[in-house]
């Protein structure tokens, strides 16, 4: 999961250093302004993995909604519920429930909250290319990785020139696997109901309880 959470959504927010493009720069915050604006986001989106030397091909689709911290989010048959102090991972294909304080898997884990400013430090930014996408302008921002062991090669943002909304993100590792998250829909300040980030155990009498912590 670690992967695919490393592009489940949006990236907004960031440290400038004295190498970052300032095109880039002023993009990345018009994004920030924009998406710190709404009271919360919902999105489905596609995610691609890909790794030719491996013969790697996987693609699925997810969606999440973000409100401040707390999201849910649903892939792979899985929904995850945080309610802002706890993490609730419910899967039904294994009818077990795992629950804990912590808000990753793991320290690789990048959580949807996270994702509003995931690259707030160890990256360094500059434009890219312009492409044309179905009558949309869509810039792109590469950012490059601070740490020289990353296992990250680059990142390209995707940004709607427009609205200023992500569109995409396409990551390449440097084992050669490319990870692309695409966002189908992007919705803000929706309503939504006031218990969607509640896990409500009566639901799941019949499921394992995982208690972590």
């Amino acid at each position: 999961m670690k992967k695919i959470l490393v592009f489940a959504f949006l990236a907004f927010g960031f440290t400038a250093f004295s190498q970052n493009d300032a095109k880039a720069e002023k993009l990345l915050n018009e994004v920030s302004a924009k998406i710190k604006s709404y009271k919360n986001i919902s999105l489905d989106f596609k995610y691609e993995l890909s790794n030719l030397s491996e013969n790697i091909k996987q693609e699925t689709r997810g969606d999440v909604v973000i409100e401040g911290e707390k999201y849910k989010l649903n892939i792979l048959g899985i929904t995850r519920i945080y309610d802002g102090k706890t993490l609730y991972t419910i899967s039904p294909e294994d009818e077990e429930v795992t629950i804990s304080s912590n808000n990753t898997e793991n320290e690789n884990t990048i959580t949807p909250s996270d994702m509003l400013s995931f690259y707030e430090d160890g990256y360094t930014y500059k434009m890219d290319i312009v492409q044309n996408v179905k009558g949309r302008k869509i810039q792109y921002v590469k950012l490059s990785p601070i740490d020289a062991n990353s296992e990250i090669k680059y990142v390209l943002l995707g940004i709607d020139a427009t609205t200023k909304h992500i569109y995409n993100l396409i990551e390449a590792g440097n084992n050669g696997t490319k990870t692309t998250l695409t966002v189908n829909s992007f919705k803000t300040n929706e309503p939504i109901s006031k218990t969607l980030f509640t896990f409500d155990e009566s639901k799941y009498s019949d499921y394992f309880i995982n208690k972590i912590d």
